[in-house]
């Protein structure tokens, strides 16, 4: 068998995307004026591959996010939606 035979023949299949089996959001900040030097909330999520990672903070008055949400998705595609609620806040 040629090495361009044994190419086509390989049993690896495409590598398929890892995508977020959970995610956990939070903590919120404290009402103001109290929690006015809280952090903000935090997208922490665990992907299919296992592997745990922070993904991004964000303000809660201006763009909110449920765990619900960012199940199934891919890295790429949460960074998508937050670019999309971001817009949208920064339209309205």
């Amino acid at each position: 068998m040629s090495k361009n035979q044994e190419e086509s023949h390989s049993t690896e299949g495409p590598e398929e995307e890892t995508v977020i089996e959970s995610a956990d959001i939070g903590p919120y900040p404290r009402p103001m004026p109290e929690g006015l030097f809280d952090e903000m909330p935090t997208v922490s999520v665990v992907f299919s591959d296992g592997s745990e990672e922070d993904l991004f903070q964000f303000y809660p008055d201006e763009i909110d996010f449920s765990e619900e949400e960012l199940i199934g998705l891919t890295r790429e595609e949460v960074s998508e939606l937050r670019r999309k609620k971001d817009r949208e806040y920064l339209q309205s």
